[in-house]
């Protein structure tokens, strides 16, 4: 019995002992971030753009050119000739455009490759269905590791080459647009 006790105090703690390969990435001392292919990240959307564009043009031109005579022989007044000519071209023009938006969400991404300069290569969709209205939100770019907050997310400003793109599809997106008739018709003229 002996034996048996001796035999499992020394072989327990060995059979029972963690492969500490598993835990080579975690660190004691700090959060966990993605840092490997297939690591989640939080990236939050947090996008506000405007735009304006003003121009004004005035143009104006005018020419004028006459010919005017008269004359008398003695007593007997000659007849006279009179000519001009004249031209005038006015333009005004002027336009505006201006165009704001503003996006803030929340989006999972997993890291899809890691570069050689250790920059992580995320990529993430999400898609939203509320009564039949089907939205999808897509994310691509390239993240640094230093732009990693310790809550493992990261503000879209802070990707490089950022793809972030929504699409929509239903009842309300079908009613905004234009049919197939007033289409063709803008195609034709």
């Amino acid at each position: 019995m002996k034996k048996l006790i001796l035999w499992l105090c020394i072989f327990a703690p060995v059979m029972l002992a963690q492969n500490m390969r598993q835990n080579a990435f975690s660190s004691l001392f700090s959060d966990q971030k993605a840092s490997q292919v297939g690591d989640a990240i939080t990236i939050l959307v947090v996008e506000s753009s405007q735009a304006s564009n003003n121009a004004a043009t005035t143009t104006d031109r005018a020419s004028t050119l006459g010919l005017s005579g008269k004359g008398d022989l003695g007593t007997k007044p000659l007849p006279g000739a009179d000519l001009s000519l004249g031209t005038t071209n006015d333009f005004k023009g002027s336009g505006s455009t201006s165009s704001q938006g503003s996006v803030n969400t929340k989006i999972s991404a997993t890291v899809d490759s890691v570069l050689a300069n250790g920059n992580l290569v995320i990529e993430g969709s999400r898609k939203i269905v509320i009564n039949g209205e089907e939205q999808t939100i897509y994310i691509k770019g390239i993240v640094r590791p230093a732009d990693i907050s310790t809550d493992n997310s990261v503000l879209s400003y802070n990707i490089a080459d950022a793809q972030i793109v929504f699409t929509g599809n239903g009842s309300i997106n079908s009613a905004q647009s234009p049919g197939w008739l007033t289409k063709f018709l803008h195609w034709i003229f």
